[in-house]
């Protein structure tokens, strides 16, 4: 007894439909992967261009109800903004947080500021810069 063969003839019919369905997913997939990457693209570039600003915390001496901080500001010719800087105390309570605002043509500034604290802080942190 033989058995019946129940494949079409190959190239005898056209495409099947599964091969058609594995197409058009490819394509739906690639269309999707290229959107993907442009939209990361568009926030990568979105931040990394719009962040004018931008600081590092030299150091810092700490006294009874003060913390004198060493900051260095990198920012663009022009524009202006402010950086956030807090203190805490030994057990970690905020004892400090004040805005240090930056402007004019230059674009590196080393300045000695003064955060004013209610309780002797032990830390000097840079909590992030904005431009505006």
């Amino acid at each position: 007894m033989s058995t019946a063969s129940t494949r079409l003839p190959e190239g005898r019919y056209g495409r099947s439909s599964d091969e058609r369905a594995d197409r058009k997913l490819k394509i739906a997939g690639a269309v999707l992967g290229a959107v993907l990457l442009a939209l990361v693209g568009y926030f990568a570039y979105h931040y990394v261009a719009r962040n004018e600003i931008s600081a590092e915390v030299i150091s810092f001496q700490a006294s009874d109800d003060a913390v004198r901080v060493h900051l260095e500001v990198r920012k663009d010719s022009g524009a202006s903004g402010y950086c956030t800087l807090r203190s805490q105390s030994v057990d970690g309570a905020e004892v400090g947080r004040a805005d240090f605002r930056f402007s004019g043509p230059a674009t590196r500034i080393d300045e000695v500021v003064t955060l004013r604290t209610t309780n002797r802080g032990t830390t000097a942190q840079l909590l992030g810069c904005h431009a505006g």
